[in-house]
């Protein structure tokens, strides 16, 4: 037995299963898995520029007979959402298990999802574990299933089932052969006159799933108490079975298509029914369509974040526990850049030149927070530019501020490149700031086209960034050293000045965490007056003295990087190199 994370075992589960190729684009709470499964023996991986394109290289692998398993959170399948729909028509070869990992409680995306709708809108078989001996099991299994009903499958898991280590019986691999590949134009080619069948083929895969759902172990009656019945899946299986341990639980393992007749013979059974789920209504949805009276809870669910079993006990007409409200004048510790970052500078002299600046999906979303200030937007992958061109429209034959689009490079590999395209071809003006930090800083520092680095470290290309943009006719493009105060102050400046043109800054440094390379320490001299400038900076190492109102430095999270003194003009911030 080991202990495995979720993440960890839905990797363990794929491998045992004899998958051959996997393809993601890293996202938290997913990122894990793939790293894990690229680790395994006898297995390819890879990162690709983005979900869509990972869900079609693995759409082409299991044509060709391989298994194949492809990971991404739950933003990624709206990006992965176009092949995702139309794989479900073709069906498969090789077993092709997609994951979806949601991340309820928003601890690192900018929204709440529930994957299982994606499930129920493309017709897509999805198993739900609710721990880590469960993920491996279902995973391992998957994809017997996608073979054997010709689909793929999608396991969802949710960032608590994700990250949460609980004991694994791991077993040995199963070699699966390639399983040979044979032209079938109706089948593979999905033009109106092959698509149309195919939709009618859905149809009857979709009747023997469901009719499978109704018999599978992994939707499970736990018969108790006759009193209360409760429907979950996933996650929230385990915090019913804490706070209400008496009641009679339907487990859930396969989430779509739900078995029907199994959840109306446990209605019938219980007397009260309720439905728990975790940020959303979709088990409650799917329930009351089936015409079954669900019960209202003493208290409400929480509508919006992870669940947990007071709050499952409180629903239920458990005692609110007795709680102290925390102190008013505790300080907040929000979160900032690391020291020594190379997206500072940038945020500081936009900020300072009150430039709107349309943001991105990154740690440099960080630049939003005070003290910076530094960000007006941010949706999601590679919107900046597509909206600083929305805003450059709506703001013309206007007096308006300058409109900065920033990105990083991984996030531009994902699909900002289609939107500078869509830019550079509608004659757009404004300036596009890349941060390259030479890594996907956020999720872990995988490796991203712009760096070269593949996920299983083979001989690769490291993309020509400046290349690829003025391949697209932009001509005004230049590289600046991010740690160069003066330098992002007049490279920012010269191209906002042009207004009417479309201007490029790659600023080039790479991620202090990636290099971990450390200088001595700054120091604060006599000759500061504690104007406070530094500070503005929102380095976590710089702070001010209670008692003297003077700068203070922090030597333990210093990294000696320079970047405030270049804004002290006092001269007071000094190295403590000898």
């Amino acid at each position: 037995m080991e202990l495995l994370s979720g993440n960890e075992a839905i990797a363990q589960g794929a491998w045992e299963a004899g998958a051959r190729i996997g393809v993601a684009y890293p996202g938290t709470p997913s990122t894990e898995t793939m790293e894990e499964f690229a680790k395994k023996d006898g297995v390819y991986a890879e990162w690709c520029p983005n979900e869509k394109v990972a869900v079609e290289v693995g759409a082409g692998a299991c044509a060709a007979g391989a298994r194949v398993l492809a990971t991404m959170k739950h933003v990624g399948v709206n990006v992965a959402a176009d092949p995702l729909f139309t794989v479900a028509y073709t069906g498969v070869n090789g077993g092709f298990v997609i994951l979806a990992a949601d991340d309820p409680g928003m601890h690192s995306s900018q929204n709440e999802q529930d994957s299982r709708f994606y499930a129920l809108a493309a017709r897509i078989p999805m198993l739900e574990p609710s721990d880590s001996a469960e993920a491996l099991a279902f995973t391992r299994e998957a994809f017997d299933f996608s073979e054997r009903f010709d689909m793929p499958f999608m396991i969802r898991s949710t960032v608590r089932i994700s990250h949460a280590k609980t004991l694994v019986e791991m077993g040995e691999r199963t070699e699966v052969p390639l399983r040979p590949y044979e032209k079938d134009a109706s089948k593979w080619v999905m033009m109106p006159a092959f698509a149309k069948p195919r939709r009618i083929s859905l149809d009857s895969r979709v009747d023997a799933v469901k009719a499978w759902a109704e018999e599978c172990s992994l939707n499970r009656a736990e018969m108790r108490s006759r009193e209360v019945g409760i429907i979950c899946s996933g996650a929230a299986y385990q915090y019913v079975v804490e706070a209400c341990p008496e009641v009679s639980v339907l487990k859930l393992g396969c989430v779509w298509p739900m078995p029907e007749a199994k959840i109306r013979s446990f209605a019938d059974a219980v007397d009260r029914l309720y439905v728990v789920d975790e940020a959303s209504e979709y088990l409650s949805l799917m329930v009351k369509s089936l015409g079954i009276e669900v019960a209202p809870f003493t208290r409400p669910l929480p509508a919006a974040g992870e669940l947990s079993a007071q709050a499952v006990s409180v629903a239920m007409g458990g005692e609110v526990p007795a709680h102290q409200e925390a102190p008013s004048d505790v300080p907040g510790r929000p979160p900032a850049l690391c020291p020594g970052c190379p997206h500072r500078l940038v945020f500081k002299e936009l900020s300072r030149m009150r430039a709107i600046v349309t943001g991105d999906i990154g740690c440099y979303t960080l630049g939003a927070l005070p003290p910076l200030s530094g960000m007006d937007t941010c949706v999601d992958m590679g919107s900046s530019v597509s909206m600083a061109h929305g805003f450059e429209l709506a703001l013309a034959g206007t007096d308006h501020r300058p409109v900065v689009a920033v990105i990083g490079d991984s996030t531009f590999g994902h699909s900002g490149l289609s939107s500078l395209l869509n830019t550079a071809y509608n004659k757009g003006a404004g300036t596009v700031c890349i941060l390259d930090n030479r890594t996907t800083a956020m999720t872990g520092r995988q490796g991203n086209p712009f760096n070269g680095v593949t996920l299983q470290n083979r001989e690769s290309r490291e993309m020509d960034l400046e290349g690829l943009v003025r391949a697209l006719g932009i001509e005004d493009v230049q590289t600046v050293d991010p740690h160069n105060a003066e330098a992002v102050r007049t490279a920012l400046k010269e191209a906002t000045h042009r207004a009417d043109d479309l201007s490029v800054i790659v600023f080039r440094a790479p991620c202090v965490l990636l290099e971990r390379k450390r200088k001595p320490a700054f120091e604060v001299t006599s000759a500061c007056t504690g104007c406070g400038v530094c500070a503005t900076l929102g380095c976590p190492a710089i702070s001010k003295d209670a008692e003297t109102g003077v700068a203070f430095v922090d030597a333990s999270l210093c990294i000696g990087c320079g970047q405030c003194a270049q804004y002290c003009k006092f001269g007071a911030l000094v190295s403590t190199e000898a």
